[in-house]
């Protein structure tokens, strides 16, 4: 393959990989299904119609292609490992060791009684087959549990046993197909055992090795900040290819623990390194995806449409499964929801492709008959199972009542007199408001006030770790100090997306010397001109937070042109209590029904209101307008209406 015809070919991997996560992002659908879907119009799809797969990873990598996917999934586990934390499941420590242990060898050896009593390989073969079976994976698992957010135990179960069962379950095919080669069946069980010795030893001492040589560095002071990124991916490919002359796939092992000890002992030290590689982690898994699908040939598919191979995957997905969770629950402190959630979700991922590829070519040439079998059904219990529950885990999930489909529930940082005056505002508009602050008075007013209000630091562990956030879809910054807002707004951008967090715009008098930059990673809530000063100043001079009902004809103009161009639009909340604050770069373009929640001035002939002004005024409103109310009390609004477009900034 010429040059620009490799680059083309790169070129469009890495394209692919990218549009197809993008477009899952926007559609809300399971991101692996679209990849594998992309990889397959590639491959055997283009080949159908055009003669010849478009994206032909053999001829682009030829010998380098097994090599650097096993080196990317060692990358994957790497960063899996670092985001483990024991206490994620303390409650169900025993659970994850029974999936990784006991499941594991019934999947095994269920699995391939499956495959030998339906016909489709011999004994020796199908006992392969289902050590190829075992891996779950973050390369599938990761991309689910992000799209479902699933609270309770059963999303940190099911990441512990993916990150942890990868390195079991190459390692046990290993040597499984170690054993297939011997030349007896006693001198295969010594190489087998010796293989298991030499990948728990050699591949955990390597990943211990690797790990404290990595802490000792940032803990020391021995590189720069710049140069811990390149040198814990040097460290690993290090201890990854040490790890596997050693055993062949032990190297995932030593992925693994080292990953796991550098993210246990640096903890917050180790997060730029932990974001680094969960960036690349998304790349990697989008271009693995794409390539390994491409490889397969129309052949392989035609091969699947055998009903035994359809029954095998039923099989894999109805019984092995769920008596393997049942195995592995028993007597242990798990809800039924969270059972039958773990029992519906076990997608097969990278390492089944790459492990039954790789082998099922090196049978063939060893004399083994029907071993080419083995990487079609592979696939074929992959795209399945991706399939399937990348489609049905989130309304699974829902069902089980373990996940909010659509999560709009509102996080408020702040809970001073007018942000618990807003933050009832959105409540009696529909909205599931919570709000954090770390003044307990200010915590016990809005309790008080029937608000849910948590007293903690924004920036704890707690929060950080153990605050449930599956029913918050945006969160709101809007404390009278800066640098708190811009660092929480922080934080919370890594977990909801910068779209949906947003902070006050800092209240300083633009000095460059004093004003705190605001953080990138949110939008600007109520307008560029509005800080937290500005409000309590508007709320001293005689504005009022107000609510009004929006309706055909009781749009966002007119409530312009009732208040004036002093009043500020803070939210529109619609239909099942969703929230939509107005920001600087773009708000609900035109409301044609729902709650629009303002800061509104009460005046007359240009001052604050007297009382009897200010009744008349609210009789005026309460027509077509809403209700003006003093802090602490708001009128009950009468409906809600599906949001339209956002794309206006809120005024000042």
């Amino acid at each position: 393959m010429g040059e620009i015809e490799a680059l083309l070919h790169l070129t469009a991997v890495l394209v692919v990989a990218v549009a197809a996560q993008w477009i899952a992002w926007r559609t809300r659908m399971p991101s692996i299904l679209l990849l594998l879907v992309c990889g397959l119009c590639a491959g055997p799809g283009a080949e159908a119609l055009l003669g010849e797969n478009l994206i032909q990873p053999d001829r682009v990598f030829g010998d380098l292609l097994r090599p650097l996917t096993s080196v990317s999934v060692g990358l994957i586990l790497y960063e899996g490992g670092l985001s483990l934390r024991l206490r994620e499941i303390a409650e169900a420590k025993a659970v994850v060791r029974n999936l990784v242990t006991v499941g594991a060898l019934f999947t095994w050896l269920a699995a391939a009684g499956c495959a030998y009593a339906l016909g489709l390989l011999a004994f020796d073969l199908a006992l392969l087959l289902g050590a190829v079976l075992v891996v779950t994976g973050p390369t599938v698992i990761a991309p689910i549990l992000r799209q479902v957010r699933p609270r309770g135990m059963a999303g940190a179960v099911l990441k512990w046993e993916s990150i942890v069962i990868d390195p079991i379950g190459a390692v046990l095919a290993v040597l499984v197909f170690e054993a297939l080669l011997a030349a007896t069946i006693q001198v295969g069980i010594a190489h087998g055992v010796l293989g298991l010795l030499k990948a728990a030893a050699g591949g955990g001492l390597l990943g211990l090795g690797g790990a404290y040589t990595l802490i000792l560095m940032v803990r020391k002071h021995w590189v720069p900040e710049y140069l811990e990124n390149p040198v814990s991916l040097a460290l690993l490919a290090t201890v990854f290819a040490a790890s596997n002359v050693l055993q062949e796939e032990s190297g995932l092992v030593a992925a693994t623990v080292m990953g796991f000890v550098v993210g246990h002992v640096l903890e917050e030290e180790a997060r730029p390194i932990a974001q680094f590689k969960e960036n690349l982690q998304v790349l990697l898994i989008g271009v693995l995806f794409v390539l390994l699908s491409a490889r397969l040939r129309l052949t392989d598919l035609e091969a699947l449409l055998d009903w035994r191979a359809l029954a095998f995957v039923v099989l894999l997905v109805v019984v092995v499964r769920p008596l393997a969770v049942l195995l592995s629950t028993l007597r242990a402190s798990v809800s039924w929801s969270e059972r039958l959630f773990l029992a519906w979700l076990a997608p097969r991922g990278i390492v089944a492709a790459a492990v039954a590829s790789v082998f099922g070519l090196r049978l063939s040439d060893a004399g083994y008959a029907n071993a080419e079998a083995l990487a079609p059904l592979t696939f074929l219990v992959i795209i399945a199972t991706v399939s399937l529950y990348g489609l049905s885990a989130a309304a699974v999930a829902r069902r089980l009542g373990l996940a909010v489909p659509n999560p709009q529930g509102v996080l408020v940082l702040g809970a001073q007199e007018w942000v618990r005056d807003f933050a009832c505002a959105l409540r009696d508009a529909g909205a599931d408001v919570r709000l954090i602050d770390n003044n307990f008075q200010n915590v016990r007013k809005a309790r008080a006030q029937g608000l849910s209000a948590i007293y903690a630091n924004v920036r704890s562990r707690f929060v950080a770790e153990d605050l449930d956030l599956s029913k918050v879809g945006q969160f709101l910054a809007l404390t009278s100090n800066d640098e708190v807002n811009t660092l929480a707004a922080e934080g919370f951008a890594e977990e909801l997306g910068r779209a949906r967090v947003y902070q006050l715009h800092p209240s300083g008098g633009g000095d460059r010397r004093h004003d705190p930059i605001p953080s990138a990673r949110a939008r600007r809530v109520f307008g560029a001109s509005c800080g937290h000063d500005e409000v309590v100043h508007r709320l001293e001079s005689g504005f009022r937070i107000h609510a009004a009902p929006l309706d055909s004809s009781f749009g966002r103009d007119a409530w312009r042109e009732a208040h004036g161009e002093q009043a500020v639009a803070l939210a529109w909340v619609g239909e099942g209590g969703a929230v939509v604050p107005f920001a600087a770069d773009g708000g609900p373009a035109q409301p044609a029904g729902g709650i629009l929640v303002g800061l509104v001035p009460l005046r007359d002939s240009g001052g604050p209101l007297s009382s009897a002004g200010e009744a008349e005024t609210k009789g005026a409103l309460s027509s077509g307008g809403g209700e003006a109310i003093a802090p602490g009390g708001l009128a009950e609004p009468d409906r809600g209406l599906p949001a339209p477009a956002a794309d206006d900034a809120a005024g000042a």
